[in-house]
């Protein structure tokens, strides 16, 4: 049964209908000493409130209301009815226990999704959950997550309790943690894994080009508009669009994108009807969003709009017992892709992976492993391999650094790639990850002599 809370009966005969028709059983009511008779007694699915009552507009007494509710049914979800000019209010709300908000006029798609969502979540919260790495490695959208760490496992286990549902998740972490992987394996398991997981990088889009890319555009918007062009939310309607690095967006382009989030509706530029999409919001970032709204960089009902669920991808100091699973991993793939059969990593060197600092976590730890084997002739890997190529590592606790120059060691990885492939800098360039021109400027610029047959 779903409980609605409203003093207006229009309100409440309107939402009773649109639930009735979409097979929900519900109960009205108009005061808050109506709804906790109700709520003493029966435990509803979900319950929406309105926060505003008679002529209180302050919305106090709504607020109040959820906190007694809240003593009585701590497990319902609540989802509180709002005007835009009181969003304020809802953000309050969503603070003492809310799943969610909706704006008044509401858009009926969006509040069936929002109450769906929360009833589906609230059930998924008594899903068993399991604590071993073992039965989860039979979930093919787990395939390419490496690790068996307790923390590592968590993650994973809030994945399959929450990817089923429409849910807004927020995937927070440091940079190379794999966040993009954890939103991957969300669509895989969603209802929504045959339709497009569109990914797009906020912090690399402009004020300018926000509306463009996300939006699209009409030949002739703008100067270079020569064609139509669809933009992302578009493509990826009726899938997931994974928005990264959300905590870099401008100010001006977090207003544009809860308008999106809210309605599910935009207007492309050069486009005077709105279209509608249905669409799965995952999010991604690296940087402290309450710390940003408390600075004023981002807006308050952006990240409670974004961050229904959210998950924490730990550093990979916090989950140092999947290092070497991780390098075998990625010493396989490279041994497959450059066809060196057999390359393994010795025991010690296994110990001196576990032992060093990665600021860049999984993602430097597979740079340092491909860096390694590339310019290693060797079958067996083992720590004086690594101990030639590593980056610096953090600061000692006197806080002096002892390392090398940046000159001195991009001087000794070219030297040690040029014993490696001798005579060949197509393949040394390569293996640095620049071009030949970059390659020859370089020995230049260090005095090395050089011979090239290719």
């Amino acid at each position: 049964m779903i409980l609605i809370i409203d003093d207006d009966p229009a309100v409440r005969t309107s939402l009773s209908l649109l639930f009735g028709c979409n097979g929900f059983e519900t109960h009205s009511v108009a005061t808050p000493d109506e709804a906790l008779n109700v709520v003493r007694k029966i435990k509803p699915l979900l319950i929406i409130l309105d926060l505003n009552f008679s002529l209180n507009i302050s919305g106090e007494e709504g607020l109040d209301l959820l906190s007694k509710i809240r003593i009585f049914q701590p497990k319902v979800p609540v989802v509180l009815i709002t005007a835009w000019g009181s969003i304020q209010l809802a953000v309050e709300g969503m603070k003492r226990g809310a799943v969610n908000f909706i704006t008044k006029p509401w858009n009926n798609f969006q509040l069936l999704d929002i109450v769906r969502t929360s009833i589906e979540l609230a059930e998924s919260e008594q899903t068993s959950v399991v604590d071993h790495r073992e039965a989860l490695a039979k979930v093919e959208a787990f395939d390419a997550i490496v690790g068996k760490s307790p923390k590592l496992v968590a993650i994973l286990n809030s994945v399959m309790r929450v990817a089923p549902t429409n849910a807004p998740v927020l995937i927070t972490g440091e940079s190379g943690t794999g966040k993009e992987m954890i939103a991957q394996a969300i669509h895989d398991l969603s209802k929504r894994r045959g339709e497009p997981f569109i990914k797009v990088n906020l912090g690399g889009l402009t004020q300018s080009l926000f509306e463009s890319e996300m939006f699209g555009h009409r030949k002739g918007a703008f100067t270079d508009a020569y064609t139509d062009r669809k933009g992302r939310f578009e493509l990826a309607d009726k899938g997931t669009i994974f928005l990264d690095e959300i905590g870099d967006l401008d100010p001006i382009s977090q207003v544009k994108l809860l308008r999106v989030l809210q309605d599910r509706t935009f207007e492309p530029l050069g486009e005077s009807r709105s279209k509608t999409v249905d669409i799965r919001v995952v999010c991604a970032t690296n940087r402290d969003i309450p710390q940003l709204i408390k600075a004023g960089l981002f807006r308050e009902d952006l990240y409670y709009r974004i961050n229904l669920i959210t998950l924490h991808m730990p550093p990979l100091r916090e989950r140092v017992e999947d290092i070497p699973l991780l390098a075998d991993a990625f010493l396989a793939g490279i041994s497959e892709r450059e066809q060196r059969v057999g390359m393994t990593l010795s025991t010690d060197a296994k110990e001196w992976l576990k032992s060093h600092y990665y600021p860049g976590n999984i993602r430097q730890l597979k740079n340092l492993i491909e860096r390694v084997a590339l310019l290693s002739s060797d079958t067996v890997l083992n720590s004086t391999h690594f101990r030639a190529m590593a980056e610096p590592e953090a600061p000692s606790s006197s806080g002096v650094l002892d390392v090398m120059s940046l000159d001195k060691a991009e001087k000794e990885v070219i030297l040690k790639a040029l014993q490696t492939y001798p005579n060949n800098l197509t393949k040394v360039a390569k293996v640095l990850g620049i071009s030949r021109g970059a390659l020859y400027r370089r020995l230049d610029k260090f005095n090395i002599p050089y011979e090239s047959k290719s």
